[in-house]
C-alpha cells in the first residue's frame, strides 16, 4: 500500500501526490469524484459515460474532434489496476 503525507494550503487545497496521479492517469483539467468514508476520503476517476459525452456534444452543436480509443483504454487500465489490489 503507497502512502503520503500531504499538507492542506490556506484555501483548503491538497496537492495529489505525483505517484498517485500518475497510477490514477489524472493529468490536469481531469475529474476526479470525493467520497466521505468512515475515517478518511476516497478520491477515484469517474468511469467514462460515452452517451452522456455525445449528448453534451450533440446538445452543445459544436464540432468535436476526439479520440475514440482513449478514453476506452483509460478505462481499461483503470480497471486492471483496481483488479490487481
Amino acid at each position: 500500500m503507497i502512502k503520503q503525507q500531504m499538507k492542506i494550503g490556506p484555501k483548503g487545497q491538497v496537492v495529489i501526490p505525483k505517484v498517485f496521479r500518475k497510477l490514477m492517469g489524472v493529468t490536469p483539467g481531469s475529474t476526479v469524484v470525493f467520497e466521505l468514508k468512515e475515517g478518511g476520503v476516497l478520491i477515484e476517476k469517474p468511469t467514462t459515460n460515452a452517451v452522456e459525452i455525445f449528448d453534451r456534444i450533440a446538445k452543445s452543436g459544436k464540432h468535436v474532434e476526439i479520440e475514440p480509443h482513449k478514453p476506452y483504454e483509460e478505462e481499461l487500465e483503470y480497471r486492471w489496476k483496481k483488479l490487481k489490489k
